[in-house]
């Protein structure tokens, strides 16, 4: 099987993020694959051990990217393609980055592409659906079970709690939803394989694009952090206390009486 993986570098989210002027700052943050993507590298390493063929890692971004596309070869994708826009895109969206996926994908015979369900940073889940569309091939999101059968799928995805199950042909794009597997982690071996793994780098004049063909269609504004909320209250005493001090601050405090 030729077996390709969507992974996005992203900001580390259980670690603290700042925010200036719109913008969040990069500087001292940490950075991670995507954890839903992980889920999507773990299960085509199994179908590729289970049906021979090859995994490549692929990311769209700048050279930062390449620790996360590193520790993806470490977990044990054959090849990874960083397409680095870096020098030529000042901001791209997912409209831009399913378009620059499908220029390098169109022409590579793919049996099967696997990418996260949402990344945790912006949260749209469109890269892969729009990928798809323009590849022509069939996709399911939010996938906890796939089994492959010559050229056959048999997918099982989450709906709101439920389970449906699908089949269809390959070739096929599908996004992975947490419970599809567990992301095994990088090994010492694995770590050091990987430096000898090979990492190509395209920009967009390798893919016979430029900046015009692939423009951005949203723009955010602006991002921010939730406003921080105040710790809960413990009521104590007796009950009937309680109910009333309970009701002067729905009244007084909360306003919602």
């Amino acid at each position: 099987m030729n077996i390709y993986v969507l992974m996005k570098r992203t900001f580390d989210t259980e670690e603290k993020i700042s925010i200036q002027s719109g913008a969040i700052q990069e500087d001292g943050a940490e950075f991670i694959i995507n954890p839903y993507d992980e889920y999507a590298i773990e299960e085509a390493i199994q179908l590729r051990d289970e049906h021979g063929g090859e995994v490549t890692v692929v990311t769209v971004g700048g050279e930062d990217a390449e620790k996360q596309l590193r520790t993806a070869l470490a977990m044990g994708c054959d090849r990874a393609v960083l397409l680095n826009v870096e020098d030529d895109l000042e901001e791209w969206d997912q409209y831009s980055a399913s378009t620059i996926l499908y220029h390098y994908l169109k022409d590579k015979e793919a049996s099967l592409i696997l990418a996260g369900n949402v990344a945790i940073d912006g949260g749209s889940g469109q890269v892969a659906p729009r990928l798809a569309e323009l590849l022509g091939f069939s996709y399911v999101t939010t996938i906890t079970s796939i089994q492959i059968d010559g050229g056959s799928a048999s997918i099982e995805r989450d709906v709101e709690g439920d389970v449906e199950v699908i089949s269809t042909e390959l070739p096929l794009v599908v996004t992975a939803q947490q419970g599809l597997n567990e992301p095994r982690y990088p090994s010492l071996p694995g770590i050091m394989k990987a430096k000898k793994k090979p990492l190509e780098e395209l920009e967009l004049d390798d893919l016979d694009l430029d900046e015009d063909d692939v423009p951005y269609k949203i723009k955010t504004i602006e991002r921010f952090l939730p406003e921080k909320k105040e710790g809960g209250k413990v009521l104590s005493g007796e009950l009937q206390d309680q109910v009333k001090e309970l009701t002067d601050l729905l009244r007084n405090e909360a306003k919602v009486i």
